[in-house]
């Protein structure tokens, strides 16, 4: 069975946007993707939108980097859910990435499940989905295939590039492998590697999905199955590390379910029981297993400064792109020392960086929500660089 003919509604969304519906840059067998892995992907394909226009000068792009379980439909309805792109608060014309005045890019990251190749895409040597035969990705590998992207749009030099958690990742990793390109640079709520409680909650998420009888090796596209069960439990498990026990606790508390006594038994009796159900089973509607599979491990080997024997400033040596930071009070997943870790490389190596912590209850996904004083920093901190760069 190949990708087109599953009926999983993922693939289904993949194939629509591969068919046409939504921009997709291909790539050919003269054009592989190097991979840190040791291995090339060819051909490839990276699914993307564009909201706003690129100037006469091509000085006003601006790259959003979405978060592990984001796609490139930032400020667009998605196709599978039908709800409001995920940064829609941000992106937009008057808002913080404003639309009319910078070009706005985003793109579905490499081993993703919404239109760039990935674990769901038919492998050419076996015309069968590659499942977990697809090369192990790394951070630095999703960052190449959006610098061959921006090549293909003809654009030299970004403005800017944003994203959260795993999306500040990649704003990292640009700064750092393509310093030259990136006049200023928005890392939110992130660090410059993965610690070892973060590793240690994906790879309970990674057993869950591997557990799962329908998993079937990696093979459950070609073999007409998802491992829903596991996948949901995976989402479960991250889901609680994006949330504050503060927030949990004024939303929840020890609520009961739809009923006014203990029942005893295993059903989700309290509120918070039901609501990570709910969040476990409408992730498995929109998200590849496979490719949780491979975005966590290029979460897990994320380390800036590996390539520098550990010395996190000399990452960032001579950069002159403009930074700033920004973290949040409550995150516990990538809390404000991690973020800090990086203001302080960079002070180091006399970086111009400016950074804020926003002191808010609502854990990690703060980014995502509608945080008055964090839009408000976004776009001071663009509207500043915009007049630097004559915008």
């Amino acid at each position: 069975m190949t990708l087109h003919e599953t009926p999983d509604t993922i693939a289904e969304a993949a194939a629509r946007e591969a068919a046409g519906h939504g921009l997709v840059a291909h790539f050919g067998e003269g054009e592989p993707l190097l991979l840190d892995a040791g291995r090339e992907l060819s051909p490839f394909q990276i699914a993307y939108e564009t909201y706003g226009t690129l100037n006469a000068g091509k000085s006003n792009a601006v790259l959003v980097c979405h978060a592990l379980t984001g796609d490139h439909h930032a400020a667009s309805p998605s196709p599978v859910t039908g709800k409001p792109g995920w940064w829609s608060s941000i992106i937009g014309p008057g808002k913080p990435i404003d639309t009319d005045r910078y070009f706005v890019v985003c793109s579905n990251v490499i081993g993703g499940c919404m239109g760039s190749t990935g674990p769901a895409s038919t492998n050419p040597a076996t015309g069968e989905p590659y499942g977990i035969d697809l090369p192990v990705l790394t951070i630095r590998d999703m960052v190449r295939a959006q610098a061959m992207l921006i090549d293909r749009l003809g654009i030299d030099t970004l403005f800017a590039v944003v994203g959260g958690s795993m999306g500040g990742m990649q704003v990292l990793q640009w700064t750092v492998s393509y310093p030259e390109r990136v006049f200023c640079a928005l890392p939110i709520a992130t660090g410059a590697r993965h610690s070892s409680q973060n590793i240690a909650f994906h790879e309970v998420g990674r057993q869950a999905v591997m557990a799962d009888p329908d998993w079937r090796g990696g093979r459950y596209l070609a073999q007409g199955t998802v491992p829903r069960k596991g996948l949901a439990v995976a989402r479960m498990a991250a889901h609680v590390t994006y949330l504050s026990e503060t927030a949990l606790q004024r939303k929840f508390g020890r609520n009961l379910q739809d009923r006014d006594s203990l029942g005893f038994g295993f059903d989700a009796e309290f509120q918070i029981e039901s609501y990570l159900r709910y969040q476990g089973m409408t992730f498995v509607d929109r998200f590849d297993a496979n490719s949780y599979l491979y975005m966590t491990r290029a979460m897990d080997y994320f380390d800036i400064a590996a390539d520098f024997g550990g010395r996190l400033a000399d990452a960032f040596r001579g950069s002159r792109t403009r930074f700033c930071l920004v973290s949040f009070s409550s995150d516990w997943l990538f809390p404000t020392e991690e973020n800090r870790a990086v203001v302080h490389a960079l002070n180091a190596v006399a970086a111009d960086v400016s950074f804020v912590e926003i002191e808010t209850d609502r854990g990690h996904d703060a980014f995502l929500l509608d945080e008055p004083e964090f839009h408000a920093a976004i776009d001071g901190f663009l509207s500043s660089a915009a007049r630097a760069r004559g915008l």
